[in-house]
């Protein structure tokens, strides 16, 4: 059974709701209990959004190393593909956030 805090989101799985939120520290009157299909669309989407989070982490890494070849400065070609690698990094990264948006204002997170 889930229950959601009305106050911040926060998604609380148990029986009951727990005595004070753990995110904002109000009191268990402010949990409601969700439906079984809210709660389906929560427990469906568990993964995938745990996949795109990892996709945004890998793509921070990859703008974190091609900063550092662009910095090493090696030749004007190794350069350009750093600085693309880059450029591409921050599409992938933005558009996993916004997927993860989306899920959030569907009720999936």
């Amino acid at each position: 059974m889930l229950q959601k805090c009305t106050v911040c989101g926060y998604i609380h799985e148990g029986d009951e709701a727990p005595e004070i939120c753990p995110k904002c520290g109000f009191p268990k009157d402010k949990f409601v209990t969700l439906s079984e299909e809210d709660a389906k669309k929560i427990f469906d989407s568990d993964r995938t959004n745990d996949i795109h989070m990892e996709i945004i982490e890998l793509a921070m890494r990859i703008e974190k190393l091609a900063k550092e070849g662009v910095q090493i400065n090696l030749d004007p070609p190794c350069v350009a593909l750093f600085k693309q690698a880059h450029d591409e990094a921050w599409v992938i990264k933005q558009r996993g956030k916004a997927e993860i948006a989306g899920h959030v204002a569907k009720g999936k997170w």
